[in-house]
């Protein structure tokens, strides 16, 4: 089966002053604090293809960075061009009045074929039932009529929000990244736990098993530290919902690409050979619907 990092990004600053080919460079403010230094760089498809062969990683899932629909176009042309990006879960303002519009132009534009579902950078919104306005539902519902998914990007207090929105919307898939960035460092599970599985009863709900490093202590976590969380997630969705994301290249900040899929193959390795295959393939294709059967070396 093909194996699949469900969750990757790349990125060029405005300012730097490095000439690579990858998306066109735009100001990322939010790496501008002293704790994302190391990663404040141009990342690109070239940096991460050698990574994900050493991983025997097949196809990843391309994932927007910036609230910007431009990203999301330019994204969408990147993909087009790379054999190794089998979609795009991209940006587009869901508050706004001519939210279906953009989405059908994103599809019918370059690389639109690749367009595999959208995101909002929901953690950032300082109310944290956000997702329960009326313009949002609205937004959503045109992400479910243009057949695309929606990637859940939450922090625990915002899980019963996202609760009432998946059940609001039981038509549209949803998928919950980095598990919800539970604080893996300070060992602490509740509440999270028990809204991790009253979401998981939601049948149209999947899981990235992803972004946890960067939750624990990036200096000395441990792969005993994330075992917790991840049998949370494990046992309230069941592998055939749960997918890897190695959410780089924010991962760099507490582990290689090597190390961290070393470290989700340790952590499912109680699971069956299908199971495995589910987490590291299976479910990413089946929820997002990914078009597999694009030649891997396909050329620009």
């Amino acid at each position: 089966m093909t194996r699949i990092d469900a969750h990757q990004h790349v990125w060029r600053l405005k300012d730097s002053p490095r000439h690579t080919p990858g998306p066109s460079p735009r100001p990322h403010d939010w790496l501008d604090t002293p704790d994302m230094a190391s990663v404040r760089r141009d990342f690109t498809l070239d940096d991460l293809a050698p990574e994900t062969a050493a991983a025997g990683i097949d196809r990843t899932v391309l994932v927007q960075v910036l609230p910007d629909v431009d990203e999301t176009a330019d994204f969408l042309a990147l993909a087009a061009s790379s054999g190794l990006v089998a979609g795009v879960v991209g940006w587009v303002d869901l508050t706004a009045a001519d939210v279906a519009d953009t989405l059908a132009t994103l599809c019918a534009g370059p690389g639109g074929e690749l367009l595999v579902g959208i995101r909002h950078l929901v953690q950032a919104e300082p109310d944290p039932a956000w997702l329960n306005r009326p313009d949002v539902r609205r937004g959503l519902a045109a992400v479910s009529d243009a057949d695309l998914v929606y990637d859940l990007l939450t922090v625990p207090d915002q899980l019963p929000a996202a609760l009432d929105t998946v059940r609001a919307l039981p038509g549209l898939t949803f998928v919950l990244d980095h598990i919800s960035k539970p604080p893996i460092a300070s060992g602490k599970r509740e509440p999270w736990a028990g809204r991790i599985r009253e979401l998981a009863a939601e049948p149209n709900v999947f899981c990235k098993l992803s972004g946890m490093v960067t939750e624990a202590d990036r200096d000395s976590w441990t792969t005993p530290d994330l075992r917790p969380y991840a049998d949370v997630v494990l046992d309230a969705f069941g592998p055939s919902r749960v997918m890897f994301g190695s959410d780089w290249p924010v991962c760099l900040l507490a582990a290689s690409y090597q190390d961290l899929v070393r470290t989700t193959e340790e952590l499912t390795s109680g699971l069956s050979a299908l199971e495995r295959a589910e987490v590291f393939g299976g479910t990413a294709a089946r929820a997002y619907r990914l078009p597999l059967d694009r030649p891997r070396e396909e050329a620009p």
